[in-house]
């Protein structure tokens, strides 16, 4: 856990809060035009969340930069 960051996020809450946060309203977006995953806009929506997290110092830059994208997003 980095010592500058008091309540570091885990890879397992972001996951969690992006499945339950983010991707309905990616799944919104995808239904109003063909109804398919768009693999790279999860993927973009990911790294823009992650980069907002560390900016923010709820995750550490190791964090942001080694993290897995969660299944959502086709990994």
């Amino acid at each position: 856990m980095p010592r500058d960051i008091p309540n570091v996020m885990t890879h397992t809450q972001a996951v969690e809060y992006f499945e339950n946060e983010i991707m309905p309203d990616i799944r919104i977006i995808e239904n109003m035009s063909d109804g398919h995953p768009d693999w790279p806009m999860r993927c973009e929506s990911w790294n823009n969340w992650t980069d907002s997290l560390c900016k923010d110092r709820v995750i550490s830059n190791w964090q942001y930069a080694n993290w897995s994208h969660p299944p959502s997003c086709g990994d």
